[in-house]
């Protein structure tokens, strides 16, 4: 199956189960990472031993200190936030709004006296626009993976059928915090990927719409130093699926990386859904990764969902993070999935 010929004819009731499957991704690989988030193997292994299941956050975690198994962090909160501003205002999204919402739900999280604030390149946006520098210019220095990891919304909102215009929206999701090559091509190809799932793609053309989205992102936004996108995720596959299984965690930690930099994080994660088996597997690998886990595994975790749809997920996992977290997500799924072109 090629991206022209992605089934068009995929009943509401699969869209819909393949979108509110993208968000219980999200939302299960961002808990299962969030003990482990920013942790090296060494602390992970030596905390939690292997990553089995969802966890609460052990004494060395310093972001999400506290926590309790199946807390969600600020991928997921961030994404449902985009995704309430994209309803709000049908399918358009005012950058000057989202970095208000941004500046407000950080204020937030201080005053809980939670340390799972903004990332580094939305933090540096966001300080600008309080400094009076327009939300249009405000994103021009973000590089990192921050745009990626909100970016599922966009993917459940917005086909894939043309790619220039998918990148269209992910550009206007993207600007305020992430308006440069790498930032771009970064949400590109995860949100093309969860789009491709939620149109009836298979794993593969999840893959390929990811890669074919990234080179277009690549000419989009200011430029910034730093590996193709594309390219890296490419060599990745193909490293990746030459390795035995056993050997995968290894190659992502020490050749692919698994920083917060979008060269490596979205690049391991498009690795990793290129060689996926099993979706839950996958997420549980993710989150033992060390490095950017909670975000890793989010971004997987949107796509295998897309791709799989809601049933890919234990319904024991699923029910806990719903509840620690009091997330209602299909109905956000189905009011994305009403902004989407037939």
């Amino acid at each position: 199956m090629t991206l022209t010929s992605l089934d068009a004819h995929a009943s509401a009731t699969t869209r819909l189960d393949r979108a509110h499957g993208a968000l219980l991704g999200l939302a299960l690989g961002d808990a299962l990472g969030m003990p482990t988030q920013s942790m090296s193997p060494a602390e992970i292994a030596e905390d939690y031993g292997t990553i089995d299941g969802l966890i609460a956050a052990g004494p060395r975690q310093r972001i999400a200190h506290g926590m309790p198994a199946g807390s969600i962090t600020d991928d997921t909160e961030q994404a449902l936030l985009l995704a309430r501003l994209l309803i709000d205002g049908d399918g358009r999204l005012d950058q000057h709004a989202f970095a208000a919402a941004l500046i407000a739900w950080e204020r937030e999280m201080e005053a809980k006296g939670s340390l799972d604030l903004l990332g580094p390149s939305t933090k540096a946006a966001v300080q600008r626009i309080l400094d009076g520098v327009p939300a249009s210019e405000s994103g021009r220095f973000g590089s990192t993976n921050g745009a990626a990891m909100r970016i599922a919304p966009v993917g459940i909102a917005t086909s894939v059928s043309d790619l220039d215009a998918f990148v269209d929206a992910v550009v206007e999701a993207s600007a305020v915090s992430h308006n440069t090559t790498l930032g771009i091509a970064s949400a590109a190809a995860i949100g093309a990927a969860v789009s491709a799932g939620v149109d009836g793609g298979t794993l593969s053309d999840a893959v390929e719409a990811a890669l074919a989205a990234a080179r277009i992102g690549e000419r989009r936004g200011h430029w910034v130093a730093g590996g193709s996108i594309a390219a890296r995720a490419e060599q990745a596959i193909e490293l990746l699926a030459g390795a035995a299984p056993s050997e995968h965690a290894h190659l992502l930690r020490e050749v692919i990386g698994t920083s917060v930099a979008s060269q490596e994080s979205v690049v391991a994660t498009i690795a990793l859904l290129a060689t996926a088996s099993d979706p839950w597997q996958v997420l549980l690998l993710a989150a033992g990764l060390g490095g950017d886990t909670d975000t890793i595994a989010a971004m997987a975790g949107a796509v295998l969902g897309a791709v799989h749809g809601a049933a890919a997920w234990p319904v024991d996992a699923v029910e806990t993070v719903l509840a620690v977290n009091d997330l209602h997500l299909e109905p956000v799924a189905h009011d994305l999935l009403g902004l989407r072109a037939p």
